[in-house]
């Protein structure tokens, strides 16, 4: 039994450590991006062009990237898709078994 509270302890503190780490990644993008867009707008008279936001754009992907695995959100590949995937395997096997008997 103190056993199975461990692994629920362990698996709570693993997520907890998931979340953190991606609020500080979070928060260091917005502190870090801020300083950077702040100077360029000082530096330069025309603000608006695009290799000004390549940090934040390419960053961002990152960062969601880094959001989509600690939230479990995959557009592309969810659960729903993983579970046609094992479905349409299983009723091929069926099929594949109906064959033969």
């Amino acid at each position: 039994m103190e056993n199975l509270e461990n692994d629920k302890y362990a698996r709570a503190k693993k997520r907890v450590d998931e979340l953190k780490g991606f609020y500080i990644h979070l928060s260091i993008y917005v502190v870090i991006n801020t300083f950077v867009l702040v100077n360029i707008y000082v530096q330069t008279d025309n603000f608006w062009q695009w290799p000004h936001f390549l940090t934040l754009f390419g960053w961002g992907i990152g960062l969601a990237f880094h959001a989509a695995k600690v939230f479990g959100v995959n557009p592309f590949l969810g659960k729903d898709w993983e579970e046609k995937q094992i479905q349409k395997y299983i009723d091929k096997d069926k099929e594949d078994i109906n064959k033969f008997l």
